[in-house]
């Protein structure tokens, strides 16, 4: 089958307009949602994750979370964890309304931050009956010794935003690859050479840089509270073995509190952001697609 697209948009329940591409299967069945991870647009990652999924006669969306891309929400590139697991919740209600979508067997998908947000999404919202996490982060808070440092600029900019200022930005990535607020461990010389130059290689509205307060709404979110309430839901997490953003270690040990059903792979040699390439994508493509059929084949 070969691969098209439709632009698409849907509402949030706060009013925003989020816009994306539907991938729509051949025939009515199931679908998933697709978040491209933490200040990431629609174009990056995850086109060859939908595609993958269409050919698998699974109905697949993406789009830019709010704030990024041609997505609503000001403003730009603030990133706010908690409503983009309750934007998930939006895409579903959309996800429903199509014909070709079984309203019945919809899941989500998310990979990096945006794996934390699907799994999220997943605990609070029954309706999804799966949910594949990619490399989660596990690391959702600066380092101890930079979390006072951040928590005191936040207030800073607070006030100054409070007094009409626009707000303070800091890039995702600073030269040496690692995070300006101490989040994750870092990126690779191949990661930071992908996420800085995403904008020329088919990504132009993406931006290296978040608002200030993206950290305070990071810091004051709690992911793995929220996990516990994750039950009846299917979960397969794939681990890249050599990942240095989000620990394996502690991927696996996130995954170990998981109640079952629940699957687990670890790709060997895989980094954080190049475990969806190289020639044995298609291994992983056809592992995801086998684990949705199986949840509606019991």
């Amino acid at each position: 089958m070969s691969s098209h697209r439709k632009d698409v948009e849907f509402l949030t329940l706060d009013g925003l307009k989020l816009r994306g591409w539907l991938y729509p299967a051949k025939s009515r069945g199931p679908a998933i949602i697709i978040n491209p991870g933490f200040n990431c647009v629609k174009e990056m990652f995850v086109p060859e994750v939908a595609e993958q999924f269409q050919r698998a006669n699974i109905t697949a969306l993406i789009y830019d979370p709010r704030s990024l891309g041609e997505s609503d929400g000001e403003p730009r590139n603030e990133i706010d964890p908690s409503m983009q697991v309750s934007d998930f919740s939006d895409a579903l209600t959309y996800m429903k309304t199509l014909p070709v979508v079984d309203p019945a067997a919809i899941g989500f998908w998310g990979m990096s931050f945006g794996g934390t947000v699907a799994l999220c999404a997943a605990s609070l919202d029954k309706r999804a009956k799966f949910c594949i996490a990619v490399c989660p982060l596990v690391g959702m808070e600066p380092t101890p010794k930079m979390l006072p440092r951040v928590l005191a600029k936040c207030m800073q900019d607070r006030e100054s935003r409070m007094a009409g200022n626009p707000p303070v930005f800091l890039p995702v990535l600073t030269d040496k690859g690692q995070n300006p607020a101490g989040m994750g461990m870092g990126a690779d010389k191949e990661e930071f050479d992908y996420m800085v130059n995403a904008a020329r290689r088919g990504a132009p509205r993406y931006q290296n840089r978040t608002t200030l307060q993206t950290y305070y709404r990071m810091i004051a979110w709690q992911p793995f509270a929220i996990m516990k309430y994750l039950s009846f839901t299917a979960v397969l997490m794939i681990v890249p073995e050599k990942d240095m953003i989000s620990p394996p270690e502690g991927q696996l040990a996130l995954f170990e509190n998981f109640p079952e059903p629940k699957e687990v792979h670890v790709a060997k040699g895989k980094g954080h952001l190049n475990v969806l390439s190289g020639e044995d994508y298609h291994i992983l493509s056809a592992l995801q697609a086998k684990f949705v059929r199986n949840v509606f084949s019991k």
